[in-house]
């Protein structure tokens, strides 16, 4: 009863089989096999639009080339004060821009609003020599909290932040699970929102380990060979991971895959409305089920040796992360339940 995170799980069936289909004969190094070459034509199919991908082997490295491409050294970049890029990178995007300074913004369930970055571009930093200068908004999706933007909310937020002449980044490392729980296209989350260029997330969704960072401005893209290079994310075998890419859009097992995690999320959650004592902090949307829990069902969970992640404590109940990666089943989710019912008494 693993639910630490996404990233306990191991590859999907599928991902083997075309790294094994990969690893048959020679192909040409850095990216110039016949896979790797081929990933602009498949994403600019499933997005609608051209695009320019560079596959990376990490998310980190998705987001921090992601940003350095559109964020100059004396820039600043808005997120949220809870994203990964501000909390969980180590630094990462500020080493690869140079110094780019992150402005975490506050907002609830994991999520900005235009008030609040409105008044955060109100200052009037544009043009002053004492401040950093205002060149990228990163949004999460989904959420550290498991929400979800809907488009109409990245558009209002990408519309306010194209005004005030910045980019717009998206940290999609759950990308897939956002499109299956919005019921919208690929393309409706992104670059018809206003998103200038996204970091693709693989490896949460049943993938080794492969990411792809996709420019919807291929202008945009420029300086991001010599970026990647210079990161040590420029693979010379890198058709393995351009197959597992590849391999995720094939016959949408992407969103196969993205549509079970969410699922059983959903039934977690709904299983937990049942039990006496716990409550969900955070509405359930994608793959992750946020739970406040009495010390008597956390501790007799782990006793039957559930694993799941302390998120939040801040005196008023402990808020604890459940994950449902893309392998989960009823019967795993089933079992936890049934320790947390016993628990409860």
């Amino acid at each position: 009863m693993d639910f630490r995170s996404d990233n306990i799980a191991g590859a999907a069936p599928e991902i083997f089989a075309a790294l094994q289909q990969a690893n048959e004969g020679t192909a040409a190094s850095y990216g110039a096999d016949e896979i790797s070459r081929d990933l602009d034509r498949r994403f600019s199919s499933l997005f609608g639009t051209d695009c320019r991908v560079f596959p990376v082997a990490t998310g980190t490295a998705a987001n921090a080339l992601a940003l350095a491409a559109i964020c100059p050294s004396h820039g600043a970049i808005y997120c949220h004060e809870e994203s990964h890029i501000q909390v969980d990178e180590c630094n990462a995007p500020e080493a690869f821009t140079g110094g780019a300074k992150m402005l975490g913004l506050a907002g609830s369930d994991g999520k900005l609003t235009p008030e609040v970055l409105a008044r955060a571009l109100s200052l009037g930093w544009r043009g002053s020599q004492h401040n950093p200068q205002p060149s990228a908004l990163s949004l999460t999706q989904a959420t550290e909290a498991g929400t979800i933007y809907a488009p109409a909310e990245i558009a209002a937020l990408a519309r306010l932040a194209h005004d005030g002449g910045l980019l717009v980044h998206m940290d999609g490392a759950r990308f897939a699970n956002a499109v299956v729980a919005g019921n919208v296209s690929a393309a409706d989350l992104t670059w018809k929102a206003g998103v200038d260029v996204l970091s693709f997330g693989a490896t949460k969704n049943g993938a080794l380990a492969a990411e792809a960072v996709v420019f919807f401005k291929p202008e945009l893209a420029e300086s991001f060979l010599f970026r990647r290079k210079r990161a040590g994310h420029l693979f010379s075998k890198m058709r393995f991971l351009s197959a597992q890419l590849a391999a995720m859009l094939e016959n949408d097992l992407w969103l196969r895959l993205a549509r079970n995690a969410n699922a059983r999320a959903r039934q977690l959650a709904d299983g937990f409305a049942t039990i006496p004592g716990v409550r969900i902090a955070y509405p359930v949307q994608a793959n992750e089920v946020f739970a406040l829990l009495p010390e008597k069902i956390r501790a007799g969970m782990a006793a039957d040796g559930a694993l799941f992640h302390l998120w939040s404590d801040d005196g008023n109940g402990a808020v604890y992360r459940f994950v449902c990666a893309f392998d989960k089943t009823e019967a795993d989710i089933a079992a936890l339940l049934s320790s947390a019912s016993r628990a409860a008494g």
